[in-house]
């Protein structure tokens, strides 16, 4: 589609291509600040009525950074979080398993690997942004496509009218739920608490990321600069008992009772209210994204495990293909068509492998675990890594363009 970045009409005189986005979260975000580099207006639909950053803290990976470069697209992210030096496995008590080398890998790949607060990113997209329309309180309930692009409706009877429609709108997208029909979510059998905190420890070094394995449990601790801790557990349990819990801090304390001293300290440092509890989930991975001007993008459209640390990189990785191909398109629905074929295959990927990863990470069986953990102590490193290496590549869709064409349009 022909599109102009410094005008309100394209370079032929005609209108600029307009494309709602539903939904304020990282892809959401990613999605306006990488269509509007190639010239796509945009305004952004979120259903909260403040933008909060939800969560706590992730990943954002060599990949991801990557991506946004091909369109010269830099969020500094650096500056705002932390580098990733290694991975440190360990068991339960603090013995070592493995190190795995996340910063020579990235300096191999071209990009850092940041590990950061979910407001930073936020914060940085949002300046991306610049003065993109972003309308809180404002909840999609649904669409109809029209002759001439698509009109989307919202709880409070409001509705708008674009070119084409990115539903954003994370594991429970209405965008998803309207384009595939009732599904149930994948349950995989565990909780996770997470939470970020004030926190200083000799351990907690800069770019510090240790991995704690016991028997169906996971204990996370992460370095994201400023003096903050981004920590997380698992422990196995019913898919009831997951969705359902309702304990509080000292219960999470209780459950790592013998593990390394620094995970009880780092517990016990984090104020109640700053702890969040999810149910882990993902979906069965659907290959039907979109139709006529409608698609989806990130966990609207692919939601995955988090034991690869794609999440939120994937969905940016989807923001700046979704920009490219849109910006080679003679046609709204093409463009989106071609920005599905691209991604269909890595992303099914990346969903099939969160998830066994997942399943293999979280075993309780202790005769399976020792066989796991001297399988990963003595094979080579360089095999170890090779899905994460995978993960953490980047590789730009041929659209029949000049990948730097879209900063010149």
């Amino acid at each position: 589609m022909t599109t102009d970045m410094n005008s309100g009409s394209g370079t032929s005189g005609t209108p600029r291509t307009k494309a709602i986005v539903v939904g304020a979260g990282i892809g959401g975000l990613a999605a306006a600040v990488a269509l509007r580099r190639v010239g796509v207006e945009v305004e952004v639909h979120e259903r909260a009525g403040e933008l909060r950053a939800a969560g706590t803290a992730l990943s954002v990976m060599s990949n991801s950074i990557t991506a946004l470069a091909t369109l010269g697209i830099d969020l500094r992210l650096a500056e705002r979080g932390r580098v990733i030096e290694t991975a440190e496995l360990m068991t339960s008590t603090g013995g070592r398993i493995k190190t795995m080398p996340y910063r020579e890998l990235s300096d191999r790949l071209g990009a850092p690997s940041v590990c950061v607060s979910r407001g930073e990113l936020q914060a940085a997209l949002l300046e991306a942004a610049g003065d993109c329309p972003v309308h809180l309180g404002s909840a999609a309930t649904g669409y109809d496509i029209e002759e001439n692009g698509v009109r989307v409706r919202f709880a409070d009877g409001k509705e708008a009218r674009a070119d084409l429609l990115i539903g954003a709108d994370g594991i429970h997208s209405a965008i998803r739920g309207q384009l595939a029909g009732p599904e149930p979510l994948r349950e995989a059998g565990y909780l996770c608490w997470l939470a970020v905190t004030p926190f200083e420890h000799p351990l907690l070094t800069p770019g510090f990321n240790g991995h704690y394995w016991g028997r169906g449990q996971r204990f996370g601790l992460h370095d994201i600069g400023q003096g903050r801790a981004y920590w997380w557990g698992t422990r196995n349990m019913s898919a009831d008992s997951a969705r359902a819990w309702k304990g509080e801090g000292d219960d999470i304390a209780r459950a790592f009772d013998g593990w390394a001293e620094v995970v009880g300290e780092v517990i016990r440092a984090t104020p109640e209210e700053a702890i969040h509890a999810v149910p882990a989930q993902d979906r069965p991975f659907l290959e039907r994204w979109g139709e006529g001007p409608v698609t989806l993008l990130g966990d609207a459209a692919h939601p995955m495990l988090t034991a690869l640390a794609q999440g939120g990189s994937t969905a940016i990785e989807d923001a700046v293909v979704l920009a490219h191909s849109c910006a080679a398109a003679s046609d709204p629905a093409s463009g989106l068509r071609a920005y599905e074929e691209a991604r269909r295959e890595r992303t099914k990927w990346l969903v099939d492998n969160s998830y066994s990863l997942s399943k293999n990470e979280q075993e309780d069986r202790p005769l399976v675990m020792a066989v796991r953990n001297t399988l990963m102590r003595y094979a080579p490193t360089s095999l170890l890594m090779r899905p994460f290496e995978k993960a953490m590549t980047y590789t730009s869709p041929d659209f029949g363009t000049d990948k730097a064409a879209p900063a010149q349009l």
